[in-house]
């Protein structure tokens, strides 16, 4: 790989790295569930957050998210299908946060597989349309460039972006954190049923241009 290339790739990787460490509905997503459900929660919810990126990456170096990227219908749609899922987990957190101070309460409101976790951060990825924009925007940053060179980019990235929710599953779930969490459950709950609200609603009115 010659250096012009070195450095478009790396152009990319930090982009993209910029972006998908910034606090938003992913970062919130995995602090939240490794206080409430600890470490192996959070890896569990950060490995499908991690898989999200890397098939939207993959989609992006293969040139079909350009083409979803131009196409307002599929982007609505997509949007929809996300700000649907964030108010579905602010319904959630919504309930977490009204059930009184009981073990059983406490048993519901954590009460998630791993597999589910998983599944939940896939479907928050999958369902950003800012996901697919984020991945033009970083490729197309780094010149494009050949499409095996893309992919591996790709790679890379989606690895950082795991260990990036890696490091919000582990700062999370310390044993202070954790108790915390425990004594103001109901408090945490009911600000992330406000933050995932406000998120799904912005996604609503978002615009491909912002």
């Amino acid at each position: 790989m010659s250096d012009p290339a070195i450095l478009a790739a790396l152009t990319s990787v930090a982009t993209f790295i910029v972006a998908a460490g910034s606090p938003g509905p992913a970062t919130l997503a995995v602090a939240a569930t490794s206080m409430a459900r600890g470490r192996a929660g959070g890896i569990a919810l950060g490995l499908g957050l991690a898989l999200g990126l890397a098939i939207w990456g993959l989609v992006a170096a293969l040139g079909f998210a350009t083409l979803v990227a131009r196409n307002v219908q599929a982007l609505t749609v997509l949007k929809l299908l996300g700000a649907a899922y964030l108010f579905y987990l602010a319904w959630k957190s919504g309930q977490s946060a009204l059930r009184r101070e009981t073990e059983d309460a406490v048993r519901v409101a954590t009460d998630l597989s791993r597999g589910q976790l998983f599944r939940r951060g896939l479907t928050l990825n999958l369902a950003n349309p800012k996901a697919v924009l984020a991945w033009v925007a970083a490729l197309a940053l780094g010149g494009g460039g050949e499409q095996t060179v893309s992919v591996l980019v790709v790679a890379l990235c989606a690895a950082l972006g795991f260990a990036l929710y890696l490091g919000y599953a582990m700062i999370f779930s310390v044993a202070p954190v954790m108790a915390a969490y425990a004594r103001l459950r109901r408090g945490f709950e009911a600000a992330f049923a406000v933050f995932f609200a406000v998120a799904g609603l912005r996604l609503v009115f978002w615009r491909a241009a912002e």
